[in-house]
Parts: structure tokens; C-alpha cells; sequence
């Protein structure tokens, strides 16, 4: 996972795939995942980023998820 923010539009970008995306469904307002054409989440988009989370410790997590919920086709 590869994660970037920029801090000059506050948009913050979760990559999960190297897969290009194909589509783009809004689960909610600024909030944006980036999809395959067979509907695999390849990344999340969050505009106004550091209104809905601390853009300042974000870098510094550690996430460990579960692969196949990136594998799963969504609606």
C-alpha cells in the first residue's frame, strides 16, 4: 500500500494496486474509491482530507488488512 498526501489540495490517496483504474464510485462526499473494470478497489481518494481524519499521524500508522477485501468485486 502506498500512501500520498498533498497538502496543498488536502487530498489524501491510498494506492492498494498497481492495476490502472477504470472507474470511480463516490461512497461519500470527498470520499472516492478507484476501481477495476471487473470491480476491485485499486485506491481511496479523500478530498479535504485533513477535515475528516489527523493528516498529521496518518503517515505514521501501520495497517495490516486483510488482501482479500481488496480482491472482492463491489457493487
Amino acid at each position: 500500500m502506498n500512501v500520498q498526501y498533498d497538502q496543498e489540495i488536502d487530498a489524501l490517496y491510498l494506492r492498494f494496486s498497481d492495476q490502472v483504474p477504470e472507474g470511480v464510485i463516490e461512497m461519500a462526499e470527498g470520499v472516492n474509491l478507484d476501481t477495476t473494470a471487473e470491480g476491485k478497489i485499486t485506491g481511496i481518494e479523500i478530498l479535504q482530507a485533513s477535515e475528516k481524519l489527523n493528516v498529521d499521524t496518518i503517515l505514521s500508522y501501520v495497517l495490516e488488512l486483510d488482501q482479500d477485501v481488496f480482491n472482492k468485486k463491489v457493487a
